[in-house]
């Protein structure tokens, strides 16, 4: 039988409509740069005595599923990922198709995922996952990717994809040179860098069960932060941390006028940098940002995601 390779791989998703349940039909195709998740379960090693010095057999341990996938961020196949971030969109437009995102629902949709290595007939079926996390970097040249953390709660191995006759969006993906950065409706064009991490806070439902499985997990507090490095020919920013006042940031990547993805934190609050001299060159400073809900419009992140996807329900 040939070695697995990744160029192989395949990665399949769907929501689910019971928690833990894998779905049925058609699936969706979906694109990746790197996959770490699947299912653990550690052995406990034996604390019996009266045995020798050699040790008793080890007994097993709860069931864990989790870890991390690198996706990129394409103009299509990121809507269904922000669905299982942030909860259904509200979709205007007849195309090209606006679909709004907004932090804070109180309930968030559970998926399954097939990863599938066909040069081996091996096909792993991860059932009951959330998204804890989805961290973003911007820089002037490379690749877009997103970097999300699962949680779930059962993996099971199979010898046939079960995705059906899975759909597949055509791919586009989002350049770094295209990213912008604004504030309050601005460009700040002196940014060397930038990150933001938007995280649900999910907690497991770790109950006592015979099969060693959570029995689900629950949507806690939300979190976004961020860091932007920028370069000293302006004291914008520098001026906002020492007055201690908040703005609205807008980062995210435009392709065309109807190709876009935003994400705008409605009050992000800066911390006072420290100003750092170590050489001859232009200076620099970092800020470690965090945002909050923003008590008018009653949230704390919006994604405004343009395209030609009618729904992502």
């Amino acid at each position: 039988m040939a070695d697995a390779l990744g160029i192989n791989a395949q990665l399949l998703g769907k929501t689910e409509s019971t928690y833990g349940t894998a779905p049925t039909g058609n699936w969706t195709k979906l694109p990746f740069v790197s996959a770490d998740i699947g299912s653990v379960q550690g052995l406990l090693s034996s604390d019996v005595l009266g045995l020798g010095r050699d040790p008793a057999p080890p007994s097993r341990d709860k069931i864990d599923l989790d870890g991390q996938l690198s996706i990129p961020v394409d103009v299509r196949n990121i809507g269904q990922w922000l669905t299982w971030l942030l909860g259904a969109p509200d979709t205007t437009g007849t195309g090209p198709y606006t679909h709004t995102f907004v932090s804070g629902a109180s309930a968030l949709p559970s998926f399954a995922l097939e990863l599938g290595l066909p040069d081996k007939g091996d096909y792993f079926l991860d059932t009951g996952l959330g998204v804890e996390s989805m961290a973003l970097s911007f820089a002037r040249s490379g690749q877009a990717a997103a970097t999300l953390q699962l949680i779930g709660q059962k993996e099971t191995r199979g010898g046939a994809s079960g995705g059906g006759t899975p759909t597949t969006a055509t791919f586009a993906r989002f350049g770094q040179f295209q990213g912008t950065i604004r504030k309050d409706g601005t460009a700040l064009g002196n940014v060397v860098s930038a990150t933001a991490t938007f995280k649900n806070g999910l907690e497991k439902k770790e109950v006592i069960r015979s099969d060693g499985l959570i029995a689900g997990w629950l949507p806690g507090q939300t979190a976004l932060t961020g860091q932007m490095t920028v370069r000293f020919d302006d004291n914008v920013l520098l001026a906002l941390a020492e007055s201690g006042g908040v703005c609205e940031i807008e980062f995210g990547y435009v392709l065309t006028a109807s190709q876009s993805l935003l994400f705008t934190a409605h009050e992000v609050h800066l911390p006072k940098a420290k100003q750092k001299i170590s050489g001859p060159g232009g200076l620099q400073a970092s800020y470690d940002w965090q945002a909050a809900k923003d008590q008018v419009l009653g949230k704390l992140l919006t994604v405004d995601l343009i395209n030609d996807v009618a729904s992502y329900a």
